[in-house]
């Protein structure tokens, strides 16, 4: 079996929410919550965080540490880099990308996509190119082999800062699999994402609604369904906009 990474990409330093990986939304702080849900995954080997040298993401790094969490430091700019390096400092064999934004990131679909990619003749997995579950619910999949192949051959400044635009823009070279959602979770228009302050108060108040009924570890159709009695949650961060790799 080939050994399965998640990198975490994250930095601190972010223009509409600085700090925001070290903002609580309940009682974890937002990065808490990416690596909680993670560790939920069954078919996971483990994770990293692939954060940046920059002074302002010591205390990321500390954090991480202070986890036993593993964080590999590169940067800021040339993200594919950073998250070659990271994987290649993970021994990895198959990456599987998420941003350190998507506090709620669900296990269930994580596994979905490693299943898909383990059992099918392809080179990426994704659910964000043809977005059909909630934003934030993000992943994608693809070897480690591939995407080192892409960091040493390209040099396009957008597809070192987006990590796997490449393959999007080739597709004549790449088998992509868009992993669309089922009905019950074709939910494209809600926003899970933390970009905007408007972002951390929906998510906060979700949370505050979440944990009490169902724990740390709710499911997406928990999320849905509160969601749906509550409209109004949702409704907080509705205009606002998504937002590039980090």
């Amino acid at each position: 079996m080939p050994r399965i990474i998640a990198s975490i990409e994250a930095r601190m330093g972010s223009s509409r929410l600085p700090a925001k990986m070290l903002t609580n939304i309940g009682p974890l702080p937002t990065i808490g919550w990416v690596v909680q849900r993670l560790q939920q995954c069954e078919l996971l080997d483990g994770i990293v965080i692939a954060t940046t040298e920059n002074p302002l993401d010591d205390p990321l790094a500390e954090w991480a540490r202070s986890e036993d969490v593993p964080v590999y430091r590169g940067s800021e700019d040339d993200v594919l880099q950073r998250v070659v390096d990271a994987q290649n400092f993970m021994k990895s064999d198959l990456v599987v990308e998420v941003t350190g934004d998507t506090p709620f990131v669900d296990p269930i679909i994580v596994d979905l996509a490693i299943r898909t990619m383990l059992n099918n003749q392809v080179d990426v997995v994704s659910t964000t190119w043809k977005q059909s579950f909630p934003m934030g619910l993000d992943v994608q999949v693809f070897s480690f082999e591939n995407i080192q192949k892409i960091a040493l051959s390209c040099n396009d400044p957008a597809v070192r800062e987006h990590v796997s635009l490449f393959f999007y823009e080739h597709p004549e070279q790449y088998n992509i699999y868009h992993l669309i959602a089922p009905s019950q979770w074709h939910r494209p228009e809600i926003r899970l994402l933390l970009d905007y302050p408007k972002d951390l108060e929906m998510l906060r108040k979700l949370a505050n609604l979440l944990i009490p009924k169902y724990g740390f570890s709710f499911s997406i159709d928990q999320l849905l369904f509160e969601l749906t009695q509550n409209p109004k949650i949702q409704s907080l961060n509705s205009g606002c906009e998504e937002r590039g790799a980090r």
